[in-house]
């Protein structure tokens, strides 16, 4: 993050959220009850959510003894705020990354000179590499003692990964004289049997190596201008369908001021273990909505532990920096931070030649399906309303038509049709579009997101997942993604099928619901 440290911006958490006008009133700053009778809950059905106060940054989830360990940003004194305010490492546990089960506090903050702990990394020292015992689970993580020097220190853990110590006081790789130095990703080099480390400084990706996680050294970086400052890099090897190997790099990056998205930009291409080359200079985004920030994706497993290396997983924050601090959760529920659905990512071959990820909502997603309303095929020309309503659904359809100038979905409709969010297509773009409804934005510039979108196809497959403060759009069997917050009232739950300029057929509509 950029300007205003972080520890800054908690201080001071519930600034901005009279921002917008919200179904609830902004926040004061003061503990919060947790919902009552008299306040309807706006937490997620089906998304993860943190239990209370505050969560921004998702941390890298690790597999370890059957389970993922998913750990988190997450700040216990934002409601407060203060001296104390900043953020801790929080830990949930999963086996299937649709249902979580809390664990607590993994790194704690303030126990140290460093403050509070920033985003990084955790990866488990099989080899007994750092000298922690084999099987440690060891942490490298940003941390600023004086609120502005960015440095990266090591916590180790000896009890599979519930609970973490600082290894001293002294940062192992020390801030070389930067403003920005932070985020560092680790990961394991067997073939030259060393470790990797891809760290955010402002427009460049530093990578580092290391032989025992304590000690590093700078061998190269990637530049990149034009999307802001580069944030929560991201590193991997990938298999794709046609059987090609890719490296990976990805950045959280903010290319608003570009006309691009805000979210999570890579790049395919080739890793020696010490340089990165591109295969194209301009990134791809994996989400192409507005709050999909800070993602982290990671190794896919099945249940014996097993690697996909055709596949990995991803989970992004549903939130922006630009207006963190409004959400009407605060109010109805006690806590701000809310995560998108994991989705599984894949590599494919474009057509026009190159590669890119696809990405589609957690296999695992269809298990926790509590009611399925199959509408069939329906034919639609101007507005159809469907007689289902719901604030919280997955809803599914192929659409095809002859000729017309776009077609799509209004969820989260009012009665009176007056507030909406609309999905769909339009000439040569998919959109999702939240100005007719409540949303964090009170610039009202960050409403429509796009992706490009071929009209000559004549038919799109849209499956979009509604929760009550989201919207997830998967285009194209996740050719394009797009994630973004919306504040629907709960009473605003009708669902409408829309054409311009034609008629369309929406052919197999499925809406489901999960009880998770």
């Amino acid at each position: 993050m950029r300007g205003l440290s972080r520890r800054a911006l908690f201080a001071g958490s519930t600034a901005g959220a009279a921002a917008v006008l919200l179904p609830v009133a902004a926040a004061p700053a003061a503990a919060k009850p947790k919902a009552t009778a008299a306040c309807a809950s706006y937490r997620a059905a089906y998304h993860f959510t943190v239990p209370d106060q505050w969560k921004n940054d998702p941390q890298r989830p690790v597999w370890i003894d059957g389970e993922y360990h998913y750990y988190y940003l997450y700040n216990a004194d934002y409601f407060t705020g203060g001296t104390t305010s900043g953020t801790a490492w929080r830990l949930a546990t999963s086996t299937d990354l649709v249902s979580f089960s809390d664990r607590g506090i993994a790194v704690p903050k303030d126990t140290t000179p460093g403050g509070d702990v920033w985003s990084g990394s955790a990866v488990v020292d099989h080899d007994n590499t750092a000298g922690f015992g084999a099987g440690a689970v060891i942490v490298i993580a940003t941390m600023a003692p004086d609120d502005v020097t960015q440095a990266q220190y090591l916590y180790y853990s000896t009890d599979g990964g519930r609970t973490f110590t600082n290894h001293g006081t002294d940062p192992v790789l020390p801030n070389p004289g930067v403003r920005d130095f932070r985020d560092p990703k680790v990961i394991r080099d067997e073939e030259r049997g060393r470790w990797v480390m891809t760290l955010a400084e402002n427009n460049k990706v530093g990578f580092y190596h290391s032989t025992d996680l304590k000690s590093w050294s700078y061998v190269s970086g990637f530049i990149k201008d034009g999307i802001g400052v580069l944030e929560c890099p991201d590193l991997f090897r990938i298999r794709a369908e046609d059987g090609a190997w890719k490296w990976v790099l990805g950045v959280s990056a903010n290319g608003k001021g570009s006309g691009l998205p805000s979210t999570y930009a890579y790049w395919t291409g080739a890793f020696d273990g010490t340089t990165f080359t591109p295969d194209a200079s301009d990134p791809q985004w994996l989400d192409h909505g507005w709050d999909w920030y800070a993602a982290v994706t990671f190794e896919k497993r099945d249940s014996g532990g097993a690697l996909d290396p055709a596949a990995r997983y991803a989970i992004g924050w549903l939130n922006h920096w630009d207006y963190a601090n409004t959400t009407p959760t605060i109010d109805s529920d006690g806590f701000n931070g809310t995560d998108s659905i994991v989705r599984e990512v894949t590599l494919k071959r474009a057509s026009s030649g190159g590669y890119y990820l696809a990405s589609r909502p957690v296999a695992a997603l269809d298990s926790y399906a509590s009611r399925t309303v199959s509408l069939g095929d329906l034919e639609v020309s101007g507005t159809r309303l469907l007689d289902y309503t719901g604030t919280a659904y997955e809803l599914t359809c192929q659409i095809t038509w002859d000729q017309l100038t776009g077609a799509g979905v209004q969820l989260r409709r009012s009665a009176d049709g007056g507030r909406h969010v609309d999905a769909g297509i339009y000439a040569d773009y998919a959109f999702l579009n939240r100005r007719t409804t409540v949303n964090p934005d009170a610039s009202g510039r960050w409403q429509e997101s796009h992706s490009p979108f071929d009209p000559g196809a004549r038919t799109v497959k849209l499956r979009i997942l509604v929760d009550r403060t989201s919207v997830e759009m998967f285009v194209d069997d996740g050719r394009y993604a797009h994630s973004s917050e919306v504040f629907p009232y709960l009473i605003d739950t009708g669902l409408a099928l829309f054409t311009i300029d034609g008629t369309a057929v929406f052919r197999d509509v499925v809406i489901r619901e999960f009880a998770v």
